[in-house]
């Protein structure tokens, strides 16, 4: 059985191939393209929707359970661990885009 992880921008669920892992690192948050750093981690679908909702949001503070930064992070950075393609969702599955 293939874990199953929340995205924090969409709140959808999905396969956890489907999104990507980002941890912390002192109070930064940073991709975690090898799901290997330790402590909390938080996951996302590798969409610029996403990845803006949980900017705008504040779920990373959430997420982490405390105050974190997220200036170092970009949606250019999660984009390339996993296509769009890629995401478990078809683009009008998504409930965050234009067209769905």
């Amino acid at each position: 059985m293939v874990p199953v992880r929340t995205c924090i921008g969409c709140r959808r669920r999905a396969d956890q191939g489907y999104v990507v892992r980002v941890a912390l690192e002192g109070d930064e948050v940073r991709l975690d393209a090898a799901r290997r750093m330790p402590g909390r981690g938080a996951w996302l679908h590798p969409q610029r929707e996403c990845f803006e909702a949980a900017v705008k949001r504040k779920a990373f503070n959430r997420a982490f359970r405390r105050p974190v930064r997220t200036t170092s992070l970009s949606f250019e950075e999660l984009a390339v661990h996993c296509s769009p393609d890629e995401s478990g969702l078809e683009r009008d599955e998504h409930p965050m885009s234009a067209d769905g």
